[in-house]
């Protein structure tokens, strides 16, 4: 079960899309989300680039707990193509993006 709402998944998307004019709030963003909403967004990245199958969501999100290693924000705007593969990821799971786009908008 996904442990972050879509919607803030869907605000990092956008943010991610805005490069480096939003890095700052997108920065901000994602430190401000308790540690299970990290590993949640991290798992749902990892999901959406293919490193899990959204069969094993549970298992991508003990491995975010257990091999984190630099401050969550920092690894996934190190990643590269962020806002696919988080929209990838919520579509794996099961997720309407286009409704939570249109939610915030």
């Amino acid at each position: 079960m996904i442990d972050i709402s879509a919607s803030k998944v869907v605000q990092v998307i956008f943010q991610a899309r805005e490069g480096h004019i939003a890095a700052a709030e997108l920065t901000a963003f994602i430190e401000n989300l308790n540690e299970d909403e990290q590993a949640h967004l991290t798992a749902i990245a990892w999901v959406g680039r293919g490193s899990f199958d959204a069969e094993d969501y549970a298992e991508a999100v003990m491995t975010a707990r257990s091999e984190k290693t630099t401050p969550t924000s920092d690894y996934l705007m190190g990643m590269p193509h962020l806002a696919e593969n988080l929209e990838a990821g919520l579509d794996a799971m099961g997720i309407d993006v286009d409704g939570e786009e249109e939610d915030l908008l």
